[in-house]
């Protein structure tokens, strides 16, 4: 039941690929290394109606069967814990991606040796191990992903690439302050490495806003400060499949501290008065054809659309991994 309520919730999105996060925001190499497996594992049970797309050719060729996959992403690199070279601590950069990662977060919220994460006061940048970092991720064919980065990070990580780089998820801080922003030296940054920015469906970095017009909006202004070629969406919402009633209640999870490598500053959103809990991911990418309808009311051509809705980031996945050295 609960898959093909999950299934028809996929059909009715037409949405033929999703990029599913399959490692936690860590760098230790076992965390990231029990998500994939999961992720991986969970798939596999889903087959035939969902399979693993390992490259950009399985994703044209869903679409083009009309059926539907998943490529792995991570939220963080793999980094052994003893570190003596550079070649050393990047050595399973590779490793993860021949196990199906194509997309690494460089940093979540906090700094790390690669650079500083959104949520750091102080935004030092992109280390030097960073700038390897990067160059083994062109070298292997993972898309280097700033979406968690801090300002200065996210563009030096840009700048340096010798392929497109890209914030999976985030937003204009032109239009709404949020540390998870992205100011537009940052968006043009992006652009110019022939990256992409994938405009973010999470009310919070919205400030709080329930329809489709502020996502509209975000788009709008990418295209206006970066071209067409250049904005995606990422929506950051998934769409929660519910449990069946016959299932026991899952287990209360035991008081926890919050934890380190999430923290941010205390954010300011909450939700208005009247709308149910559930409103907070109202906007979640199975409403992607409103998402269409709004476009079309904005005037983007279908061309235009086209890129927005999938054209851009495929673009990026196959330039990423056609262009790789191993």
């Amino acid at each position: 039941g609960m898959q093909q309520e999950a299934m028809e919730a996929w059909d009715a999105s037409g949405v033929h690929c999703v990029f599913v996060n399959a490692g936690e925001e860590s760098n230790d190499v076992t965390t990231i290394l029990k998500r994939l497996a999961h992720r991986t594992y969970c798939g596999e049970l889903m087959r035939p109606a969902l399979t693993c797309a390992s490259n950009p050719a399985d994703i044209e060729a869903a679409r083009h069967d009309g059926r539907h996959c998943y490529y792995r992403v991570t939220n963080g690199v793999p980094l052994p814990r003893a570190c003596q070279s550079v070649p050393e601590g990047l050595s399973l950069v590779r490793v993860f991606a021949q196990l199906g990662a194509r997309m690494m977060h460089l940093t979540y919220n906090r700094a790390n040796t690669i650079g500083a994460g959104c949520a750091e006061t102080h935004d030092a940048g992109l280390t030097d191990f960073g700038q390897a970092a990067i160059a083994e991720m062109n070298r292997v064919g993972v898309i280097p992903d700033v979406a968690h980065s801090g300002q200065k990070t996210g563009l030096e990580a840009a700048r340096c690439s010798a392929r497109p780089v890209v914030a999976s998820h985030t937003t204009c801080a032109a239009l709404a302050e949020h540390i998870r922003a992205k100011g537009d030296d940052v968006l043009r940054a992006i652009a110019d490495s022939g990256g992409v920015i994938g405009v973010v469906m999470f009310q919070a970095f919205l400030k709080g806003s329930y329809d489709l017009a502020a996502v509209l909006d975000q788009v709008g202004h990418v295209v206006k400060t970066v071209g067409i070629d250049h904005v995606a969406i990422g929506s950051d919402t998934p769409h929660m499949v519910r449990a069946p009633a016959s299932d026991p209640p899952a287990l209360r999870s035991p008081r926890q501290r919050q934890p380190w490598r999430a923290f941010w500053p205390a954010d300011a959103f909450t939700l208005p008065a009247g709308l149910p809990p559930e409103a907070a991911s109202s906007l979640s990418w199975t409403n992607f054809p409103f998402i269409t309808v709004g476009l079309v009311s904005r005037g983007f051509t279908d061309s235009d659309i086209r890129k927005i809705m999938g054209g851009n980031i495929l673009r990026v996945a196959r330039q990423t991994w056609e262009q790789r050295d191993a």
